[in-house]
């Protein structure tokens, strides 16, 4: 089997030509008129500015990180030869994810809206094309990178399968960095620009969304790309990657060997051609309504799941029918509990925040009595979502576990032996939920197109009835993206579960024959889940806190260009944008910093204080809370912002109504919530992880307790 490891390259190509075909297609539509063209530009133009700025920060953390990692594996022997190296791949090849994504995403806005013009089916195409490029260049660059390191690894230093299982787990450090300081950095300035925008321009002075007017406009239309297309690659980057990494370690452990190894590759490539399928099933007819719309994505993205767990029967069987100890259909069922949960997520994500539900129609009614129910309502809302997820995903967990060959009996003679077997199940699981990532991201990039294409639609001032087709396709984008949130959470969820375990095993290897009392009765472990409870806490009041002080700034500047540039209210003057753009910039890259260090600091103090058992307490409560406070957020934000889709199509008085206004207001506090803390909170979870596997050699060995 170690020699068929080359389908892993063929599918990261497979994927990647996909992508470029899509691209090619995209950009054959037309920008529209001159006046599109040139608001194409500037969005284009911002996006571009901040990102550059943004990697040349985080360029100055990796630098500094890898020359420690250096140190400390070839000076010291603290940690794997090949982590410094792959901390930087894994970080490059993230960003790059990121990058390529918000390109097309700024070349397709003004495309949509033109081809909007036409039909909302075209419009739907150009849109969801786009957000295919991001879909497959995220899973061919994440094959990509983790064949080509099994290669080196193989052939190059002739390391045998447990010894590259070990390694490559400790890859994900350096891809969790990058995401997090997008998902952070991206979310700042998205959220700062859009509460800004609307608490003066749509609650203060009375005008449109997305009104050329406005001079914090542009920047809210920049800061959709740099935060939810750019930072969202760049999360579900090392969301595919770190499972992929953390199953081979616990094949490894299981004594699987190269098949172990080789089924989650074989799957993830499985996933690149059903996803690939799936993508051709999106269409849709003129005047569709919410729920049709919804239905197309759904047909796409389903088709692609249900092909997968057909296909995946034989491939599974192929791989691991001879593997001493494997269970191969049992394995199987796993794979299909993957596939099921994250189908399961997604379809209660949309349950609870699609204004074609009660609950966000809900949200919308208590708007009724003014902002502080709206807010009310969406925080109850976004409370009652966790249940199901966090349900969905036990269920999938004690299945898969079962299935593998696992056993709760801890009395059991083959305990041992069968809880490797089960943890493999699990593994396996988060493969399977992440399978056709590949059409799951294209239906949430697609999200933040859509959402541009409205405010070009709006600024350029096309016809009402392109409007009314860019605002289906906006508020069916606001669903999507919040839908692709929740299945990134939850394969978080599953992917944290398979590290936390890695993480044990690397230590007892590390440890030799000395034990590890994991018991919650064991102060260590117990302190240790308040502390990944507290950084759970922490960390999202500083991003919350960081997106308020942004925000004000912008209020303050759109203030001061309403107040004092003569005409603009009339349209006779043009805002200065550009200022806008440029105070976001420097906001979101001054408050990234600090939430996205805490995520490397905490584990490595945490287990030079407590030890390895204190860095489990806190992976776990860091992993069960932060699971359940990113659902919350997520959701809530995403009620409250369809809430106000709702009333603007007609509901509760319309746009300009007291009720609107109370929706507007209960949108800017969803924003943060969804954009910005909700979806870091999953690369926390995994940062914190990753983070320490590649130390545990320097927690064992310098550890005060």
């Amino acid at each position: 089997m170690e020699n068929l490891f080359w389908v892993g390259i063929l599918g990261g190509l497979v994927a990647l030509l996909f992508a470029f075909y899509q691209s090619r297609k995209v950009m054959k539509f037309s920008e529209g008129t001159p006046t599109m063209k040139k608001i194409a530009a500037a969005i284009r133009s911002g996006a571009n500015a901040y990102l550059k700025r943004q990697y040349k920060t985080v360029a100055i953390f990796f630098i500094v990180t890898a020359v420690i990692l250096a140190i400390l594996a070839f000076g010291f022997d603290m940690v794997s030869r090949f982590v410094p190296f792959a901390f930087l791949s894994g970080g490059i090849y993230s960003s790059l994810a990121g990058f390529v994504g918000m390109k097309i995403a700024t070349s397709a806005n003004a495309r949509t809206a033109n081809a909007a013009n036409e039909s909302l089916d075209r419009g739907l195409n150009v849109a969801f094309s786009s957000g295919s490029v991001m879909g497959f260049t995220v899973v061919g660059l994440g094959i990509l990178d983790v064949s080509i390191w099994f290669h080196v690894l193989k052939y190059i230093f002739h390391c045998d399968a447990n010894t590259i299982a070990t390694t490559m787990v400790m890859f994900g450090m350096g891809a969790s960095a990058a995401a997090l300081f997008a998902r952070v950095g991206g979310g700042i300035f998205t959220k700062a620009a859009d509460v800004g925008a609307d608490l003066v321009g749509k609650v203060e002075a009375g005008i449109p969304e997305d009104d050329p007017r406005n001079p914090a406009v542009i920047a809210d239309n920049v800061g959709d790309n740099v935060g939810d297309v750019a930072g969202m690659g760049a999360d579900l980057y090392e969301s595919y990657v770190g499972s992929i990494l953390a199953t081979f370690a616990i094949g490894a452990a299981a004594g699987y060997g190269w098949n172990g190894m080789l089924l989650p590759l074989a799957i993830a490539v499985l996933g690149v051609v059903c996803s690939l399928l799936g993508s051709f099933l999106i269409r849709t007819k003129e005047n569709a309504s919410q729920r049709e719309l919804l239905a197309t994505l759904r047909k796409g993205t389903y088709t692609a799941a249900a092909l997968c767990a057909v296909l995946s029967v034989p491939l599974t069987w192929f791989i691991m029918k001879d593997v001493d100890g494997a269970n191969w259909w049992g394995i199987l069922i796993a794979i299909f509990c993957g596939l099921a949960a994250g189908c399961g997520i997604g379809f209660i994500t949309e349950y609870y925040t699609s204004d074609t539900y009660k609950p966000t129609q809900g949200v919308a009614a208590a708007s009724e009595t003014g902002s502080a129910t709206t807010i009310i309502g969406g925080i109850s809302v976004g409370m009652l979502s966790t249940a199901a997820p966090i349900i969905i995903i036990s269920i999938a967990v004690i299945i898969s576990f079962l299935s593998a060959g696992g056993t709760l009996n801890t009395n059991a003679a083959n305990y041992g032996f069968s809880f490797n077997n089960g943890l493999y199940g699990i593994g396996i699981s988060a493969i399977g939920m992440l399978a056709t990532l590949g059409i799951t991201l294209a239906t949430d990039a697609y999200g933040p197109v859509a959402d541009n294409a409205g405010g070009i639609a709006e600024m350029a001032g096309l016809g009402e009835e392109v409007r009314k087709r860019t605002d289906a396709l906006d508020s069916l984008g606001n669903t999507t993206a919040a839908t692709g949130k929740g299945f990134a959470i939850g394969s978080a969820a599953l992917t944290a579960l398979a590290l936390l375990v890695s993480y044990v095993d690397v230590a007892k290897a590390e440890m030799g024959t000395a034990t590890i009392d994991l018991s919650i009765t064991n102060p260590a472990v117990l302190v240790g889940l308040f502390i990944g409870a507290m950084l759970v806490f922490v960390f999202t009041s500083l991003t919350m806190s960081a997106v308020q002080r942004a925000a004000q700034n912008i209020v303050v500047e759109v203030r001061r260009q309403f107040r004092e540039i003569t005409g603009i209210m009339e349209g006779k003057a043009d805002p200065d944008y550009e200022f806008c753009v440029d105070l976001c910039t420097r906001g979101a890259l001054k408050e990234m910093v600090t939430p996205s260090l805490l995520a490397v600091v905490v584990p490595i103090i945490t287990g030079l204080i407590l030890g390895v058992e204190g860095v489990v307490g806190l992976l776990g409560g860091c992993t069960v809370i932060g699971f359940a406070m990113a659902v919350f957020m997520s959701n809530a934000g995403g009620a409250w912002d369809n809430a106000k889709k709702y009333i603007e199509a007609g509901h509760h008085g319309g746009k300009g109504s007291d009720c609107h206004k109370a929706a507007v207001i209960g949108d800017t506090v969803g924003d943060p919530f969804k954009d910005t803390s909700g979806p870091s909170l999953n690369i926390l979870i995994k940062l914190v992880s990753t983070v320490s596997i590649v130390f545990v050699r320097l927690i064992v060995h310098l550890s005060i307790f």
